[in-house]
């Protein structure tokens, strides 16, 4: 009985994955690449079980060959990048948290991709819940400071696109009532002043927007609060821009989610 269960408790290991293993480890060593003997010896492997190894690695696209030299391919390169965006994710998550202790409101990250307005983060408090996601953001980008922000940082023939997809339509009252008077707002405030929006997506919460453009990326950060509250919505807007300026100045801060 003893020994059945000390032998369940030993984990099954695949030697053939444990030695490719060790070969990744082994060029990702070398900036340049390296010879498959020289993979070998650092790997600890015989030479023609080497061979085979770095033979399929490269076919399955996580290693490269040039010049006699093994290289990461571009399947190693997806998972390296993919570990880079996680972690810009966990500091966009972890500045989002600070600045909503900070300022005391909900705080809001969105960016602009491949033609749709994307929610990247959201951070706040059970007193202080984020405006609820009625209606969908990416497809209500006018009605709301969060849309707003990004469409003014496009130019004319993408914006017109996303209205084209996404017509304007009113939410509430006080929305934006057609696109030529969307389009007229935009137009008539500069890019890098912040988007103020009253009750436009939900009924009693007024939301701010500041833009942020990283090389190519569009992005927002914004923050909302109840309307009996609107006395603190502008000292909150600068805040905000000052907390994200200094991140930016900081961290060389990439938006690339």
């Amino acid at each position: 009985m003893t020994t059945a269960t000390n032998t369940a408790a030993v984990p099954t290991l695949i030697g053939s994955v444990q030695r490719a293993l060790r070969l990744l480890e082994a060029v990702g060593t070398h900036r340049d690449g390296a010879p498959a003997k020289q993979l070998a010896r650092e790997a600890g492997l015989q030479l023609p079980t080497a061979y085979h190894l770095l033979r399929t690695l490269t076919h399955e696209g996580y290693l490269r060959r040039e010049n006699g030299v093994f290289l990461f391919g571009e399947a190693a390169e997806r998972l390296m990048d993919g570990g880079a965006v996680q972690n810009r994710r966990t500091v966009m998550a972890d500045s989002l948290e600070r600045w909503r202790g900070t300022i005391g409101v909900p705080v809001y990250c969105a960016v602009y991709r491949e033609g749709e307005i994307e929610l990247v983060a959201v951070a706040d408090t059970p007193s202080n819940p984020a405006v609820d996601e009625w209606a969908s953001f990416a497809e209500t980008g006018h009605a709301h400071a969060i849309g707003q922000c990004l469409l003014r940082q496009l130019d004319e023939a993408a914006r017109g696109d996303h209205l084209d997809r996404h017509p304007v339509r009113p939410l509430t009252r006080h929305s934006v009532r057609d696109r030529q008077a969307l389009l007229d707002r935009l137009r008539s405030t500069e890019r890098i002043e912040p988007v103020i929006e009253r009750q436009e997506y939900a009924l009693g919460t007024i939301c701010a927007a500041i833009p942020i453009t990283v090389g190519t990326t569009i992005a927002t950060m914004a923050i909302s609060m109840p309307l009996d509250q609107q006395d603190r919505l502008l000292p909150a807007v600068e805040q905000l821009r000052n907390e994200v300026a200094d991140l930016l100045r900081s961290l060389v801060f990439s938006i690339s989610i």
